[in-house]
Formats: C-alpha cells, sequence, structure tokens
C-alpha cells in the first residue's frame, strides 16, 4: 500500500457524483469537490477513474462494473486518490438510473466508513493485489 496523506471524512459528509453510461463525470457535489481536491470544473468531463487510487485492485473495479451494468445496485469500499497525492476511504453506492433527458448513467452516493470497515477492505484488497501480481 503506497503512503500519502489520508483526508478522514467526517460523520455528515455525504459525497455524490453522476456520470454518463461510460463513466464520464456530469455531475459532482460540494462535498466530492472538497476532499478530492478539484473544482466542479475541473472534474466535469473527464472520466471518474481520475480518482482511483493505486491501491485499488482491479477486480474491485470489475465487480462495480459488471453490477452496475447489469441494472443492479453495487456497494462497496473505495480507497480514492486525491488531487494533492493522498487519499480517502468511502463506503460506496453506486446506482445505475436514466435522467430526465432519457440518458442513461451512474449516481455514486458515499459516506465515511468505520474504521474497522477499512481495515477489513484494507487486508481484502492487499490479497487481491497480490492475485493480480501486484
Amino acid at each position: 500500500m503506497s503512503v500519502g496523506q489520508e483526508t478522514v471524512l467526517d460523520e455528515y459528509a455525504f459525497l455524490v457524483s453522476e456520470t454518463n453510461s461510460k463513466g464520464i463525470i456530469q455531475f459532482a457535489n460540494d462535498d466530492f469537490c472538497k476532499i478530492a481536491e478539484y473544482t466542479l470544473e475541473e472534474l466535469i468531463g473527464q472520466a471518474h477513474n481520475m480518482v482511483r487510487h493505486e491501491d485499488m485492485p482491479k477486480k474491485a473495479f470489475k465487480s462495480l462494473w459488471v453490477t452496475v451494468q447489469s441494472g443492479e445496485i453495487w456497494t462497496g469500499y473505495v480507497k480514492n486518490a486525491t488531487k494533492s497525492g493522498g487519499y480517502y476511504w468511502v463506503f460506496a453506492t453506486v446506482y445505475p438510473f436514466e435522467s430526465c433527458d432519457g440518458s442513461k448513467g451512474f449516481l455514486s452516493c458515499r459516506r465515511k466508513p468505520s474504521n474497522k470497515e477499512i481495515e477489513a477492505a484494507e487486508k481484502l484488497y492487499v490479497q487481491w493485489n497480490k492475485e493480480e501480481g501486484r
């Protein structure tokens, strides 16, 4: 696992982002922008994986994409990268949805995970990364 400055979400943080069907950011709320250290303008039109942390195993995101592309809701623990090279942990729920204009995409809502949940996710992700040869 890499080292960097951790940003710990407060109990009331609720990070929301919306992407199109290709994972391109269409919207991000103030909490998401603040924690990730990007302005809304920097995020809009970018691939959501711009906040993916290098410690995240590919297997976790494969599970996410297979789940949401089949129309199901995905939940899981995610370590994201900040603009300055730090990181933050979230418990994410990703929903497939159809916008009022008929376009399809994904809505992701995230909250602060407990320390115990983070520890369990870290152990699992170290194992998965070893399996992936990383």
